[in-house]
């Protein structure tokens, strides 16, 4: 079985971050699942209803699909997983395979507000970031890579991003087992969740096969 790990945190907290830095740490295979490639496809909705949709809200995603996926992954069998477009706010025609590891990374804004998939999660880690921070983040990163304005990234922050923080992502802390303040930043941190995991690891390769 794979060890699975959640990484939770706002839009913009680092969780992204995070999750490269214990890749390039863990002596093993590590796969990065993105919670936004399991968005609704909701391709049957023309692009002027896609855009007004909430996409931070914890029904915007299609988390059986995501859970199938992960115990899929979990049990050795290669997944299919959706890529999303976020220009036209629907999946991509294309997907990729992924194969088993050792460690699946998984990291989202709101994977830890469903109960089915929090109990797949070995290792569940929030990252603490304050809202300047994630803002800024955010608005350069959607210029940038998804091709939004800076209005359109202001004003989905005003009337979703920081209301469904504050709702959902914000109190779905308390179902953290550590709690990463500044994330990537946060040195110490991260080799404190890196020494867990490699020790993780290294009881699950050493743990004696039963005799039946």
């Amino acid at each position: 079985m794979a060890l699975v790990v959640g990484i939770c945190g706002g839009s913009g907290s680092g969780k992204t971050t995070v999750a490269k830095a214990i890749t390039q740490a863990i002596p093993t295979n590590c796969v990065i699942i993105a919670q936004d490639s399991y968005y609704k496809d909701n391709a049957e909705l023309p692009f002027s209803e896609r855009v007004k949709l909430n996409y931070d809200h914890p029904n915007a995603f299609d988390h059986d699909l995501l859970i199938k996926h992960l115990q899929l992954l979990g049990h050795g069998q290669a997944i299919e997983q959706p890529i999303y477009d976020y220009s036209r706010h629907t999946r991509s025609e294309q997907t990729v395979l992924v194969h088993p590891v050792d460690v699946i990374l998984l990291e989202g804004i709101l994977i830890f507000n469903d109960a089915q998939l929090r109990q797949l999660l070995d290792l569940k880690i929030f990252v603490d970031t304050d809202a300047d921070t994630r803002l800024i983040r955010r608005i350069m990163r959607d210029v940038r890579e998804r091709g939004r304005s800076l209005e359109s990234v202001i004003e989905q922050y005003e009337k979703s991003v920081k209301p469904m923080h504050e709702a959902f992502i914000e109190p779905s802390k308390r179902y953290a087992d550590i709690i990463l303040p500044e994330g990537g930043q946060n040195v110490i941190g991260l080799d404190v969740i890196i020494s867990k995991m490699k020790l993780a690891l290294t009881e699950e390769t050493t743990t004696p096969v039963p005799v039946l």
